[in-house]
């Protein structure tokens, strides 16, 4: 049979007559043809496993019943994910209570939901020192709820000895506190310091890979250590 693409007399007089369609028209249908072809071999026609939440639901009608536990597996888990993307955006900074809005945004805060309350007082450096970090530590941790009330706000007659007090909560109950200036170190408490202390309560994901305060604690210990002899034979000596 001979090729009607070929460049030949005869196929000019088919082409003529109408017969054959234009050789151009004709090359212009076979590149099409070929794009169509190319188009269809590249496209990926998606599954139950790479769908969203709302394909799953435009397409349900189209599963059969062999699918069901695994669409609704895929659903479960879809689900479960988003909802981990909304609370892990859901804070971010300091929330103030009162007394009134303990219940609610603490002890009813949410199941799995970690929350670190700091009592605070006006007029007490270390408290202010601490709200400070707790900014800091509220824009890193997102998925944590940080909270802080005036202390007589939540606990009437709370004794301004025992501040600043800080409560860590996880479903309404308390799993660390830590109770006055002592506790903290004073004002020489870094956020660093006090990122630690929540982390060994399991509030927060630390990426600090060991407790800042250690390296302080290693440098006196040697300086005692070097220093006090070091001057006890000076003494000696002058003796």
């Amino acid at each position: 049979m001979q090729d009607p693409n070929a460049d030949t007399e005869w196929n000019d007089i088919l082409r003529k007559k109408g017969i054959l369609p234009p050789k151009d028209s004709l090359q212009d249908s076979e590149q099409d043809a070929e794009e169509e072809q190319r188009a269809l071999q590249q496209s990926v026609v998606k599954t139950y496993e790479d769908m969203t939440l709302e394909e799953l639901e435009d397409n349900e009608d189209e599963f059969n019943e062999e699918d069901e536990r695994a669409i609704e597996m895929y659903r479960q888990q879809r689900l479960a994910e988003w909802k981990a993307a909304q609370l892990k955006n859901q804070f971010g900074e300091v929330l103030e209570i009162s007394g009134k809005d303990y219940v609610q945004e603490v002890t009813k805060a949410g199941k799995g939901l970690w929350v670190v309350l700091h009592l605070y007082k006006q007029g007490i450096p270390l408290c202010a020192l601490i709200n400070q970090h707790f900014s800091g530590l509220a824009r890193k941790f997102p998925n944590v709820k940080f909270v802080k009330a005036i202390s007589t706000t939540c606990i009437p007659n709370y004794p301004d000895r025992n501040l600043p007090t800080v409560f860590v909560y996880l479903d309404g109950d308390i799993k660390a506190q830590y109770i006055g200036p002592l506790v903290f170190g004073g004002m020489n408490l870094t956020r660093d310091e006090l990122e630690w202390k929540l982390a060994e309560s399991g509030a927060v994901k630390t990426d600090l890979e060991e407790n800042p305060k250690k390296h302080i604690e290693d440098i006196l210990l040697s300086s005692v250590r070097v220093g006090v002899p070091m001057r006890a034979g000076s003494d000696s000596e002058e003796d």
